[in-house]
């Protein structure tokens, strides 16, 4: 049966978007700042890309600001990176600001793995829209043992680069599905992060994957999340059962790419400036429409990878303009026949 819900859901964001820059009469655009690190340089391929074993991407090099700074050339690159951000703040004009985003993927939950297993076509027509098989539960997918150990890789990077005093998040965000809440955790958690940059994270509805018909995708109740995780902040007014999954309607890129700009808009909007450096947890697809937002080139995460990116946010007088066609959701696709396999032969050995 058709539903409108996602559709009314994905018109109702862009409304609210059109209607609070016509009220406030202003907007944020977004650039990225390229020639600080390896994801922004098209000679970088994603496919072998290796963040754990390059500083996160920051590219060696030397800054305009080197020479007041390290005279006697005996700070990190982080050091001196952190000092060169600072100076483009300083001279920014004063609707201007530069943000370091650290964007991380989540580690392999259980539905990667089911899809790998049934392949994209049976995952996308049937087993998706299914609370998982025979051995292995999908909904809300939680972190198989590879994707523990990915953000575990994780947390080991950024323990690293602390000792190379890579600047720290000043503010954490994370989606509320399972699998980035329990990324978050142990990638932050045990390091030794100072009273003031402490790992208190702020779950965000919309840090969202692509919305509806895929289970994996439909977020636990609230309860589930602060009996879970009690140290995480739930953002005001959450909902206390997802408000935004609907089962028959699967949310387009270009609609998913106008609610991650909400995002980041209300991010920017609610922070005042404070968070030069900021971290979130997320998913593929909310990545793909965060980097496209700030017009960064495609970068495809693999599960458990972090990108950071230097975005300059410049707030412009009047309603902002028009950022495309969006386009309506669409249902599950038909299975072709002979498409749909056994409920999960092979993959007895994965249980949840």
């Amino acid at each position: 049966m058709f539903s409108p819900f996602l559709l009314a859901a994905t018109v109702v964001i862009a409304l609210f978007m059109t209607m609070a820059e016509s009220l406030c009469q202003s907007h944020y655009e977004y650039s990225t700042v390229t020639g600080y690190f390896l994801q922004d340089d098209p000679a970088t391929d994603p496919a072998d890309f290796d963040y754990t074993v390059s500083a996160f991407g920051l590219i060696n090099q030397t800054y305009d600001t080197d020479a007041e700074f390290d005279p006697k050339h005996e700070k990190t690159q982080w050091e001196r990176f952190a000092r060169k951000l600072e100076s483009l703040n300083a001279h920014a004009g004063r609707d201007t600001e530069f943000r370091l985003f650290y964007m991380g993927r989540h580690g392999e939950g259980f539905h990667n793995v089911a899809e790998q297993f049934y392949g994209t076509e049976a995952w996308d027509c049937y087993w998706s829209k299914l609370e998982g098989n025979d051995t292995v539960t999908w909904a809300d997918a939680h972190l198989t043992e590879t994707g523990k150990e990915q953000a575990l890789l994780a947390h080991d990077t950024w323990a690293a680069q602390m000792k190379n005093h890579i600047p720290l998040p000043q503010i954490y965000y994370v989606s509320p599905l399972d699998r980035c809440l329990q990324t978050a955790n142990l990638t932050f958690n045990g390091l030794p992060l100072p009273d003031n940059k402490a790992f208190k994270p702020v779950v965000k509805e919309l840090l969202r994957e692509t919305l509806g018909i895929h289970t994996c995708d439909r977020r636990s109740p609230t309860t589930h999340i602060i009996t879970t995780y009690p140290s995480y902040t739930l953002e005001p007014n959450f909902a206390p059962t997802d408000p935004l999954w609907e089962p028959d309607l699967r949310e387009s890129n270009s609609a998913r790419t106008v609610r991650l700009r909400k995002l980041l808009d209300d991010i920017v909007a609610s922070d005042g400036g404070k968070s030069t450096y900021v971290s979130l947890t997320a998913h593929s697809g909310a990545i793909t429409s965060l980097l496209e937002v700030v017009g960064h080139r495609a970068f495809k995460l693999a599960t458990g990878g972090v990108i950071p990116v230097l975005v300059r946010v410049v707030r412009k007088e009047g309603p902002g303009g028009g950022h495309g066609v969006v386009e309506p959701p669409e249902q599950a696709p038909e299975c072709k026949e002979g498409v749909v396999g056994g409920a999960g032969m092979g993959m007895e050995v994965l249980r949840n």
